[in-house]
């Protein structure tokens, strides 16, 4: 019955948004980057968005993050594991669900997308690049990376190449009662051991809740 009535609601969000056309960005698609920190091993099971016309689109990015530090975050610059968002306009909300294997638990969080951050992504900025040492014209913050950390953390920023991250929120994300892959697997998560690297350093300094 739950699975009907999902289907129904994305066919209402469909319908409703049926005759709006997708927006024409000054770039080809954004996207979406998903980051945890270093030795914080993580399963992402999937990231569903629901765009600006109410288009609901199911796992359109999941996988491995790329690993950033430890302790605290980078501001999310670097954008993480990225991948373009294609066929979707700009994001209302996002959905995240993911495993973190160093406790293990399943988690999963709302982001939702305030104006002022589809606004600044398609707003145009000059900035310096230093990877060839001058000023850009016409860059775009199109990336929104999505930052996961143990005890269920979950931060947001609007980035782009040569421009400095924007916070968008930081959420505490909801246990997910039916476990690892939606209780599909028995309990088992993504994979049954830590890298040696991982197991060592929680080992020795422990989880550091409370940095993220």
């Amino acid at each position: 019955m739950k699975t009907i009535l999902m289907g129904f609601m994305v066919f209402i969000l469909t319908a409703c948004a049926g005759g709006e056309t997708r927006s024409k960005l000054p770039y080809g698609t954004w996207q979406i980057g998903l980051i945890a920190p270093r030795f914080m091993e993580v399963w992402i099971e999937g990231v569903d968005v629901i765009d600006k016309r109410g288009l609901a689109f199911e796992r359109v990015h999941g996988g491995i993050p790329s690993y950033s530090r430890t302790v605290g975050w980078n501001g999310g610059r670097g954008g993480g594991a990225t991948k373009p968002i294609s066929n979707v306009d700009l994001p209302e909300i996002i959905f995240v669900r993911w495993q973190s294997l160093v406790e293990p638990q399943t988690y999963y969080a709302r982001i939702d997308i305030p104006q002022w951050v589809r606004d600044e992504m398609v707003k145009p900025h000059r900035a310096f690049c230093n990877w060839d040492g001058k000023y850009v014209d016409n860059l775009y913050r199109e990336t929104i990376s999505i930052g996961m950390a143990p005890g269920g953390i979950a931060k947001a920023w609007v980035g782009g190449p040569c421009l400095e991250p924007i916070e968008i929120e930081r959420v505490e994300a909801k246990i997910e009662k039916r476990g690892p892959s939606l209780g599909q697997t028995g309990g088992r998560y993504a994979w049954p051991d830590l890298e040696p690297e991982s197991k060592t350093y929680i080992e020795k300094h422990g989880i550091p809740y409370g940095s993220w």
